[in-house]
């Protein structure tokens, strides 16, 4: 029997499994999309990654400067290198884009408004760029995006700094740009936490994409 096919309107799964591997993770998103079918529910996950850098498929190992004792690790995702660490709200998106109706330059843009909108409850004013995806606070990164498509689902996502060490950025050419600068919420608003930050993410995520939980 053919499964039913879920309107976009009806619950995402939203999982939220603490500080996790990337390598495990990687795999998981991997093996849920190419398992998925028809009728399986979005999911969202919110979590955070011991301290990683990752290089896109596209990306150029010149990018990575002094890595040190910090692992690289080449992935499927778009984008140049980045950094994940701890106080760093990681979200993946597995969605079915066909489904949704959507292509990824709208998924694009609203994880950035989703951002964008978040920042500026907590008074921080932001943007977004079109010559490089992601969201900045007076042309410092504080979001980064890198996703990739499969069979009309996507999956990867959304990296917000939050309350960090941001040194390792120091190490790398973020995104590929040499000298851009990062930034996290904590330097803009020290008046919050990683839990109520990502609480907030991810009732305006599920919103802005029609979701519900």
């Amino acid at each position: 029997m053919m499964a039913a096919v879920i309107p976009a309107t009806q619950a995402a799964v939203v999982c939220h499994p603490g500080e996790v591997d990337y390598k495990d993770t990687w795999q998981k998103m991997q093996d849920f999309t190419d398992g998925r079918h028809p009728g399986s529910p979005d999911e969202l996950w919110f979590l955070q990654h011991p301290p990683v850098y990752t290089l896109g498929k596209n990306g150029k190992a010149e990018h990575v400067l002094n890595p040190a004792e910090i692992p690289v690790i080449n992935t499927d995702r778009g984008g140049q290198v980045t950094y994940h660490g701890p106080g760093q709200i990681v979200v993946y998106t597995l969605l079915d884009l066909s489904r949704l109706k959507m292509g990824i330059r709208q998924l694009v843009t609203i994880l950035e408004q989703t951002v964008i909108e978040l920042l500026a409850d907590y008074g921080i004013e932001s943007n977004a760029r079109a010559d490089a995806p992601g969201v900045y606070v007076n042309n410092a990164k504080i979001a980064a995006l890198g996703l990739r498509v499969r069979k009309g689902c996507s999956f990867h996502g959304l990296a917000l700094n939050v309350d960090m060490d941001l040194e390792p950025f120091s190490r790398i050419n973020p995104c590929g740009y040499e000298g851009l600068e990062v930034t996290q919420i904590k330097d803009l608003n020290s008046d919050i936490d990683i839990e109520q930050v990502t609480e907030k993410l991810q009732q305006l995520l599920l919103k802005n994409l029609g979701l519900n939980k």
